[in-house]
């Protein structure tokens, strides 16, 4: 069900950095350069005939026909009033935990003296209006809202807007047309009033162009397929986004000490959300690999998503590797650069904090990756696809933009202006050095 990769001695093969060779590492096939292809036609239509090719878009791909985009209020008033009690309680715990780690990491204005009269202060804006997407394919993500509002809220963000894909059946008789009603609840329960039925490249195009419905928006978060993936990267520079987030991604570093049971119970919860998810487990231990294998094989048969899941398990993405020994092994997760790393060793802190990249990490066997997905007050939207080595997952600093603020006085430019003159002659740019002559008469004192 699940293959073996055996990085051992010799196998382990070095890129030219010293690190372990990426390409001898499960990876899911996630051409974004071929979806591109597709997703240019859709968004051109939406730059152009706006509204109308959105819901002409969304009755081809998803077999719902809209006659508008956004949602009524009455729909989030009736979701939220209609949201089994469980739930609710839940996604409000949810929230305040989401809230409590996302407000501690709200920025605050720097200025900094650099010569007396001279200052440089750096302030922290929330974008404009941005919008959350919220994916609504083979399951349904109520989370999802909370992980993008959250952040999107506590930055301050004045102008937010959800959009997530119209479902052509959902419970409770609501019939076609809308987002799922556990989504429009977990807005409403945000205050989010401002919600479309629009999922795809069709949705992110509608955020970044603007139609008679939605005004457009300065930066789109959330993850998404790969055509949603393929639509960021299209559109990016006309919006900001946060990553071309692919399928989810586990890996988890184990050895003896690891619980055979709780590692095949976390590589299945991953692998259910989609066929392309990625379940790796690192390990110096065969014992460990063996038992894994055994679990995998009994927990699988009584998941609800047998056929996803073992899709998910039996795809290339998905693999034991071992290793040496857990020197490897962490060689091995930070050249992976998981979206989600658990650690599930004797010292498991003590490695844990030497791991570079990841998404976010799971310290221990009390701290599963369904625990981030809902609530340890972490955000679940990360990178994947090993961009985890360069990107950051969504956080309040995600809807934040510096600006350097700069205040010179006449004597504190007049200080350093020969030195401004002479890098610009150096740089061939004489123009740069006359805006500083011209201040002084033309005159700027020799140092």
């Amino acid at each position: 069900m699940i293959s073996r990769i055996d990085l051992r001695g010799p196998a382990a093969a070095s890129d030219a950095g010293g690190g372990i060779d990426r390409d001898l590492l499960p990876r899911a096939e996630l051409d974004v350069e071929a979806a591109l292809e597709k997703v240019r036609p859709l968004c051109e239509d939406v730059r152009h005939r706006g509204t109308a090719a959105v819901i002409e878009i969304t009755e081809r791909f998803d077999g719902v026909t809209l006659e508008r985009l956004r949602v009524p209020a009455r729909a989030l008033t009736r979701a939220l009033a209609e949201l089994d009690p469980k739930v609710r309680a839940a996604l409000e715990e949810s929230i305040r935990r989401a809230r409590i780690v996302h407000r501690e990491q709200r920025r605050t204005d720097t200025e900094v003296r650099v010569v007396p009269g001279g200052t440089v202060t750096e302030r922290w804006l929330p974008v404009a209006r941005v919008g959350l997407y919220v994916p609504g394919g083979q399951a349904v993500y109520p989370s999802s809202v909370v992980m993008n509002v959250v952040p999107a809220q506590e930055a301050g963000v004045p102008s937010l807007a959800v959009s997530s894909p119209p479902q052509k059946d959902v419970p409770n008789s609501w019939g076609a047309g809308l987002p799922h009603p556990t989504i429009l609840a977990a807005c409403a329960l945000l205050g989010v009033d401002e919600v479309y039925a629009a999922g795809g490249a069709q949705a992110v195009a509608m955020f970044a162009y603007g139609t008679e419905e939605c005004a457009p928006v300065d930066l789109v978060t959330g993850p998404g397929n790969v055509y949603v993936a393929a639509a960021k990267r299209l559109l990016k520079g006309r919006i900001g986004i946060d990553a071309e987030a692919g399928p989810t991604e586990i890996a988890i570093l184990a050895d003896d000490t690891a619980d055979p049971a709780h590692v095949a119970a976390d590589l299945i919860s991953q692998a259910e959300h989609d066929e392309l998810a990625a379940a790796v487990l690192v390990t110096p231990s065969e014992r460990l690999a063996e038992a894994v294998e055994a679990e995998v094989k009994t927990q699988v048969a009584a998941t609800r998503h047998v056929e996803r899941v073992s899709a998910a398990l039996a795809g290339r993405q998905s693999g034991i590797v071992l290793v040496d020994d857990l020197e490897a092994g962490l060689r091995v997760v930070d050249a992976y650069a998981a979206e989600h790393l658990e650690i599930q060793t004797a010292d498991a802190a003590a490695l844990a904090a030497r791991v570079r990249n990841a998404g976010a990490i799971f310290v221990g066997p009390y701290a599963p990756v369904s625990l981030g997905d809902y609530c340890a007050g972490s955000n679940h939207v990360l990178p994947t696809g090993g961009c985890a080595c360069h990107s950051s997952g969504l956080s309040v600093q995600s809807f934040l933009k510096g600006i350097h603020v700069v205040d010179y006085t006449r004597d504190a430019l007049a200080e350093v202006a020969a030195h401004v003159v002479n890098l610009a002659e150096a740089e061939d740019l004489p123009a740069h050095g006359a805006a500083l002559k011209a201040r002084f008469d033309w005159k700027v004192p020799e140092l």
